[in-house]
């Protein structure tokens, strides 16, 4: 990885750059990202996991997720380090096809996608969070479980209404706060640990159908939303210290660390626990501590686990929110989410309204959240993203590459590879189908906004600044 600290960038990302200041180093860059990753999922998906397919062998989709997602990092990192501005993948997308012709449509297709991805993945992780209050308030109606997610969404703008600089601390103590659940829920079963119990693995557990490739394919998706998180940083690019050092680092470092304990606590929990319970369990990290220390500590691990989901949907909120900066900043989008705190130099309209808009999705269930939100990001971003990179290494070599990915091209295959399986099941099509909806209508909308503006492909391109508005 190159020394140098921050890259020549193209011109539109240096200049919406220049009102955020660059306050996180590594360790903050880090943090951001694994709080996402650990607080908004294995307390909450174990169970979904388990009875996506059926047994322990569900340990495969947490191992195979890994490898997805360790390959996709190393796409995040190339381009995070090459252009870090706010707004991640919409830069990438916005100079790897061209900044005035097609880059145009494909990150204007990403921001139309982020209005609606940005709501499902907070408001799931809201739910997320209030299902495990189940724990305290068993109760619960369908109602006060979504008016509380809501609630969540609201206190979670609230926090994150300050400089960057407190944000990186707030998210240094609350991975601290993360740290504390696993590492007790790893211990407590290494010490407890019931091999035969782990391993209990159904008659037809490994038989190669198309039910068996159907269920790793579902358990897979899932384990990639729970990985999810380590391309948070990239949102945050602008201010991010020594960017082409720190974001490749707090890429790599996040996935393997996470993927580590991911694989340590699903394995532990279910040689406890008989996996056939805590696959239909709401709170399964909470009921494997009561069962070894009883209900005393059963509570305080789920206050732990409330902390860990709060924080992941901290700096879920915190990437997203730049996200609509940076296109407001460009005028690319309502500029009044362009705008900045006076003093505190941070998005304040973009902020609070992608919270406010989770607020609807939180009384939608939790799964039909997830799979919705994955099949989403896949077809807008997560695939487009890969050959962004292709088109950057061929046609942008005015732009440089301070980190370079390892085996090029291989992980991008593999990342590629792995997008298409996940996505590609008949549990997924209404969701497949969905999303090529919203692409229609994305495309609609751009063009109906082209027209408008007298804009490319409608009109000649101009070479400069737009100040447009949608």
């Amino acid at each position: 990885m190159a020394d140098n600290s921050t890259p020549h960038l193209p011109d539109e990302i240096a200049r919406d750059s220049q009102n955020l200041v660059r306050g996180m180093g590594l360790t903050q860059s880090t943090a951001v990202n694994m709080l996402e990753m650990i607080g908004i999922g294995p307390f909450i998906t174990i169970g979904v996991i388990l009875s996506a397919m059926g047994g322990p062998q569900a340990v495969l989709g947490w191992f195979l997720g890994a490898i997805f997602s360790i390959c996709d990092g190393m796409v995040y990192a190339e381009l995070g380090a090459a252009m870090p501005g706010a707004g991640g993948a919409y830069i990438y997308f916005r100079e790897a096809f061209g900044p005035h012709t097609w880059g145009r449509l494909i990150s204007f297709l990403f921001l139309w996608e982020t209005i609606f991805a940005a709501p499902l993945s907070i408001s799931a992780a809201c739910v997320g969070f209030v299902e495990y209050s189940h724990f305290f308030f068993p109760n619960l109606t369908h109602m006060a479980v979504g008016a509380l997610a809501a609630s969540v969404s609201l206190l979670t703008a609230f926090l994150l209404y300050r400089p960057i600089k407190t944000v990186g601390r707030l998210s240094v103590i609350m991975l601290a706060i993360v740290f504390a659940a696993m590492f007790w829920v790893i211990g407590a079963g290494l010490i407890h640990f019931n091999r035969p119990m782990a391993f209990d693995f159904p008659a037809d557990a490994f038989h190669l159908s198309k039910a068996f490739f159907y269920g790793l394919a579902s358990a897979t998706l899932i384990a990639m939303y729970n990985y999810g998180g380590y391309n948070n940083i990239t949102y945050l690019g602008a201010e991010v210290k020594n960017p082409a050092r720190n974001i490749p680092r707090a890429i790599v470092l996040s996935v393997l660390l996470v993927a580590v304990l991911y694989l340590l606590m699903s394995v532990v929990i279910i040689g406890t626990i008989s996996w056939r319970d805590a696959a239909v369990s709401h709170a399964v990290v909470s009921e494997f501590i009561g069962k070894l220390y009883g209900s005393r500590a059963a509570a305080l691990m789920t206050i732990l686990i409330l902390a860990a989901t709060l924080g992941g949907i901290f700096t879920m909120t915190l990437g997203y929110s730049r996200i609509l900066y940076a296109a407001g900043a460009e005028g690319n989008f309502f500029q009044i989410f362009g705008r900045v705190h006076p003093t505190g130099h941070f998005p304040t309209v973009a902020l609070v309204a992608i919270s406010v808009l989770a607020m609807p999705l939180c009384w939608l269930s939790l799964e039909r959240l997830l799979s919705a939100l994955m099949i989403t990001q896949i077809i807008f971003q997560f695939i487009p993203q890969i050959f962004a990179l292709f088109a950057i290494r061929r046609y942008r070599k005015d732009i440089p590459r301070p980190y370079t990915m390892w085996l090029f091209p291989v992980p991008a295959l593999i990342a590629l590879v792995g997008w298409i399986y996940v996505a590609a099941t008949p549990d997924q099509r209404e969701y497949v189908g969905s999303a090529l909806v919203l692409l229609v209508l994305g495309l609609a909308a751009f063009f109906l906004r082209a027209r408008a503006l007298k804009s490319w492909p409608l009109q000649p391109q101009v070479h400069n600044r737009s100040t447009s508005v949608i």
